[in-house]
Parts: structure tokens; sequence; C-alpha cells
């Protein structure tokens, strides 16, 4: 294995570190488990990787070498997984518009060739990284004390942005590049002479090449990948854990306490924004922020946080809840509406026949009905015990109630046909104008009627219903988040 690959940015110093937050339940907490685990990967896999793994930059053509067990797979996750279709148009085709944007499916050997080439050179990132962590957490006081002089010139000039761009190009760019082709003399040259940086090049220029595979550099790609993908998964929970329950509304009481802070911050800062002084603020947060990655600074406030803040902090937590409780009032009630059924009955025998409890029904089931032209049977259920409320709801009252307004829901539905009682039961049943009206004919399927020319005939035909309802009220979901999260 190759030590190092020349002309690559590779983070060659201290690995990128796992951030480790109280409560999480990283993998990567212990960095001697993981050591020893990767350790004993590389080690069995190394034969293996030697084979598979190869230069796709020098290649030059899209054939990658995979195996036939990767094609194999390929194949399979085509089947699977169903590629986008693209609506053809006769349109001449557009190459400013994104649906000509070459987008190749999911593909598992093409991942793993992106995979190889975008750890070969992902290294630049690192090694910016390793950089700005050494500047922020005070490696070399001079260097970080030199940030903050250039911090404190944007801040109070903030028109040197504009500088910030250009300078970096020249020092981090140009100069480095012209010394790496004029290369001053070794220290132990016996020259005596001044250093002159006259003269032709006497070196090629540099050229910034990926990470060869098998290399070192390779595998420190890869070390320092997965501990920023474990860092980005570990921030990510830690601030969904911290910001979610306060703003998602799951205590009502808190979230709005919080609306109504930003809502007033957010008034006063539309009319008092041009006279806060912006430049100092923006002077004493980058100082602070800067301060705040000393390690004695750190010691001090871990120090004087567990000695004056812990003890005082349950006493601030519980005059919060006592005065959100107080102060915040949530009572409005939650919404009721009236529910329907509709209890149908069924003439057996003919004129003198019994009534049979026959179904609750949601619809009145009436003659002019869709469901009573056609044939099709009545939906509902047997028992008025299995009548349950609609979904979201509950029921807001014990027991159902007979409607005695039963003129006022015919009129409302305009139901025709029918005879009404408007004292007893309250049953509205069928007309009928002759005796075949009451033969047990199947559903739909008897000999239509005119109901006008029945309309005077005190007969009742097959079919009767009465109507009960019901109060029921939306269902509350239990607040699970104490006041302060």
């Amino acid at each position: 294995m190759d030590e190092y690959t020349a002309d690559a940015f590779v983070n060659r110093q201290e690995p990128v570190p796992v951030i480790a937050i109280s409560g999480s339940d990283s993998p990567s907490s212990d960095p001697k488990g993981k050591r020893e685990r990767l350790k004993e990967s590389l080690s069995g896999s190394k034969d293996k990787l030697k084979e598979k793994l190869h230069d796709a930059a020098g290649s030059g053509s899209k054939d990658y070498g995979y195996s036939l067990q990767d094609r194999l797979f390929a194949k399979l996750l085509q089947q699977v997984i169903p590629q986008e279709e693209v609506e053809e148009l006769d349109l001449p085709p557009d190459v400013r518009s994104s649906k000509y944007i070459n987008r190749p499916s999911f593909s598992l050997p093409l991942m793993t060739n992106n995979f190889r080439r975008f750890n070969a050179r992902i290294g630049v990132v690192f090694v910016f990284q390793n950089r700005l962590e050494r500047l922020l957490t005070w490696r070399t006081p001079t260097h970080t004390l030199s940030l903050l002089a250039v911090c404190t010139f944007v801040c109070l000039d903030p028109y040197l942005l504009s500088v910030i761009p250009l300078a970096a190009a020249l020092l981090f760019g140009m100069v480095p590049a012209y010394l790496a082709r004029h290369p001053p003399p070794p220290v132990s040259s016996t020259h005596t002479t001044s250093y002159s940086m006259n003269g032709p090049p006497v070196a090629p220029p540099r050229t910034i090449k990926p990470a060869a595979e098998m290399s070192k550099d390779f595998f420190r790609n890869m070390r320092d990948l997965q501990n920023c993908m474990d860092d980005f998964s570990t921030i990510h929970d830690a601030v969904l854990r911290i910001i979610t329950p306060p703003l998602n509304f799951s205590n009502e009481q808190l979230s709005s306490t919080i609306f109504l802070f930003l809502f007033i911050a957010a008034c006063l800062l539309f009319i008092t924004s041009h006279l806060l002084p912006w430049r100092l603020f923006c002077l004493l947060v980058c100082w602070t922020a800067v301060a705040l990655g000393h390690p004695s600074v750190q010691q001090l406030l871990l120090s004087n946080h567990e000695e004056h803040l812990a003890p005082h902090k349950r006493t601030a937590q519980s005059w919060l809840d006592a005065w959100i409780s107080h102060d915040i009032v949530l009572d409005a009630p939650p919404e009721t509406r009236e529910v329907e059924i509709f209890e149908l009955q069924r003439r057996r025998g003919g004129h003198n026949g019994e009534w049979e409890s026959w179904m609750f029904s949601p619809a009145p089931y009436d003659p002019l009905s869709p469901q009573r032209i056609s044939g099709d049977r009545p939906k509902g259920t047997r028992f008025f015990e299995d009548v349950a409320p609609p979904r979201g709801w509950e029921w807001g009252d014990k027991k159902w109630v007979l409607d005695l307004a039963s003129r006022e829901w015919v009129e409302e539905r305009m139901v025709q046909g029918v005879e009404v009682e408007i004292e007893g039961e309250r049953w509205v049943g069928d007309l009928a104008g002759d005796e075949e009206a009451y033969e047990m004919h199947p559903i739909g399927k008897g000999k239509a009627k005119n109901w006008e020319d029945g309309g005077g005939n005190d007969k009742m035909g097959e079919w009767r219903r009465r109507r009960w309802v019901r109060m029921v009220r939306r269902k509350v979901v239990s607040d699970t988040g104490s006041i302060g999260g």
C-alpha cells in the first residue's frame, strides 16, 4: 500500500473528530472500538478490494470492469426499482430544459464507481475542515488572533467582504503555485547568497490529482468521510430533539408562548431595525464565538454552569411553567356535530303483516333514492350497538335520541311518496296504491308506482324508517410533552 499520493489534498493530520452529545446513541462514540473494527475490516478485505477497485479516472471508458455478480445484482435492482417515465413530446429537444439532462436511474455499479471517484477527491474538504478546527480551537494563538483581526475589520467595515475572495485567491492559490515553480533552495545548501526569485522556473507546475486507490490517503478520506456522516447524523438528531418539541405544538401552551414572543420581536425589529448598531452586534458575536473555542474559556464556563446555573435551573423552569399556565389559556372546546342514523323496517305478510327490523343505515332508503331505483340493498349494520362514530370523532353523549321532528327532515331532503307520523313513534313509511305493493318483491324489482296517484291512500308500503340523532365531538390528542420541552 502506498504511503501517500503526491499532489493530492488529503487530511494527513489527526482524523476528523466525531461529535459526542449526551444522550446520543451513536455507534461511533467509542473511538477505540471504531479503530479496532476498522483495522479488522481492512485487514480482511484488503485482497478483495485489490481485485475489485481500479482507477476509473485513467480508464477513459464506460466499462468499469464489473464482476458478473455486480451485473446480475444491478439487473435485479433495475427490475425492482421502476424507472421514471418521461412524457414523450413532439417538440424539438431543448438543451436548456431540465427534462433533457441525463439523470441515470439507481445502479449499484455506478453508485460504487461514483463513490470511489468522490472519495478520491473529497480530501480538500477535510483539509479545510481540519484547518478551520485548528483555528477555532486556538491550536496556534497567533493564527486565531489574525482571524479575529480580519473579522474585526470586516464587521466594522462590511464593504471589505469583497476583498476577502480576492485576497484568499492570492494568498492560498497564486502564491503557493508560484512557490511550487520557484522553490527556495534547501536549508542545507552551501550557498550564502540571498535567494532570488528571478530566472526561469526550476520545477514543474503543481497539479491537483485525486488520491490513488488502495493508498493510505484513499483510506484516510474514507475514515474522515465516515466520521463526517456520523457528525451530521448526531447534530441532526440533537437539533431536532431540542427544537422540534417547543415548535411543533405538541405542547400548545409552550408553542403559543414562543409564537407570541416571536411575533412581538418581528414587529419590533420591523420598526426599529434601522436604529440598532448591527456592526457592533456582529463584532460581539464574532469575538464571543471564537473565544468560546478556547479550552480555558470552556473550562471556566463549565465550572460556572455547575456552580451557579444548574441549581437555579429547576426554579426557573417551574416559574416559566406557572407563568405559561396562568397567562396562556387555551380553552377552546372541541368541535361538536350531530350525526344521524336511520332505522329501517320491512313489512312481511302483506297488508296485515308485521314489521321486521331490517337495518340501521346512514341513508333513509326512500322510494326515489338511487339505491332503491337501481335495486341495491340498503347499506348499514343490523344492530344499534355496531354503529360507530365517524373517523376522527368520538361520542359526545351516552345514547341515541329519537328525532321527533320527522316532518322537518322529510321536507329538507324533499322525500316524496311517503307518509309521516307526527305522533307516536315518528315512522316515515312508503305509500302504496294497491295490494300488490304489500307482496314481497325483490328490492327494486317491483312494479313502478305513481306516488302522486297513491298519495290519498292511507295504506303503507313495504318500507318504513325513522331518524335517530346523537352528538359527536372531535378527538383531542393529549399533550405528550411537558412545558419547556
